[in-house]
């Protein structure tokens, strides 16, 4: 396959302080060479937040298991998830490159601003494609076989932006796979409770990706992007309770099925707060408001693991 040959930069797309990507965070990668620093950019590891939501429901997985996760176990589910992160980062802004051109937050991101060429991420797809599958080769045959499982999802979800209203959904599906590996590593099996904890985490992703998606609103309604934000409008707050009530009854549930004690119920005290907070005085037409409730979902995310660690040892 012959390199995409690289597109003339748009204004604002060229090299001048690094071609600063508008969403990307300070940190360790501006240390990089500049090619280096694409590729960190491209693989989203300056904002490790995608990253912790696509790990925790694995972690969920373990400790809905039990009696007590591994270590062993979250370490590669942790290199796992940086990796299949990046490279579902990277299968999304290939795609999505020519959407990114015309909007401000991304028009700045490697392969829409043509710093880094269609071979480029092709062979970064691979590299880090090649880590999730030694990662999988450390992990029992059930769970190896749900993961591979997952591969149809990652690569059809970057398309459903283009056809329903409901990508968050999708992602959603996508996005609390790991809760079922986790699960499986650990008994060998899936039963009712891995299956209810899933459900809890897609649920949670729908409110979590509906609020990241407000802050795209309006260049997406411009470009014919689809997104729960443009459908469920000022309506969001009141959707965001339903999805996160939702998110708790099946976490309880799951957490009833698999027989945790007292303490995994009072634990879940904190998690019920920090997703009500989401929800209270949500200013739908600040993004900067809209991000820094997403990005509270790690706290949430760490709070549902603790608890499901204490339900194990009550």
């Amino acid at each position: 396959m012959q390199p995409e040959a690289r597109k003339p930069r748009m204004p604002g797309q060229g090299n001048e302080l690094h071609a600063v990507v508008a969403d990307r965070q300070s940190g360790w990668i501006e240390r990089l060479p500049s090619r280096w620093r694409d590729y960190a950019t491209l693989a989203r590891w300056d904002r490790p937040i995608g990253t912790w939501l696509l790990l925790l429901p694995c972690w969920w997985g373990q400790a809905l298991a039990g009696p007590l996760p591994s270590p062993w176990l979250m370490l590669l589910f942790a290199l796992g998830a940086i990796a299949m992160r990046g490279a579902g980062c990277t299968v999304n802004d290939l795609t999505d490159r020519e959407f990114d051109r015309k909007v401000a937050r991304t028009r700045n991101r490697p392969l829409a601003a043509g710093r880094l060429s269609l071979r480029d991420a092709l062979l970064f797809i691979a590299a880090q494609s090649l880590v999730g599958l030694l990662v999988l080769t450390a992990l029992n045959w059930p769970a190896a076989l749900v993961a591979v499982a997952s591969i149809p999802l990652i690569v059809v979800y970057p398309f459903m932006k283009r056809i329903t209203y409901w990508p968050q959904a999708f992602l959603g599906i996508t996005f609390n796979w790991g809760a079922l590996v986790g699960y499986a590593a650990v008994t060998g099996r899936l039963d009712s409770a891995a299956l209810l904890l899933y459900a809890a985490g897609f649920f949670w992703t729908l409110g979590y990706d509906t609020l990241y998606a407000h802050q795209d609103k309006e260049d997406d309604a411009l470009i014919g992007v689809k997104s729960t934000a443009l459908l469920l409008g000022t309506a969001t707050p009141y959707w965001l309770v339903a999805f996160y009530g939702l998110t708790l009854a099946l976490l309880l549930a799951a957490g009833a099925l698999a027989g945790k004690g007292w303490l995994f119920y009072l634990a879940m005290l904190p998690v019920a707060w920090l997703l009500l907070r989401q929800a209270r005085g949500l200013r739908l037409d600040e993004p900067a408001d809209c991000l820094a409730r997403f990005r509270a979902n790690r706290d949430v995310g760490l709070a549902v693991f603790a608890a499901l660690v204490l339900g194990s040892l009550g």
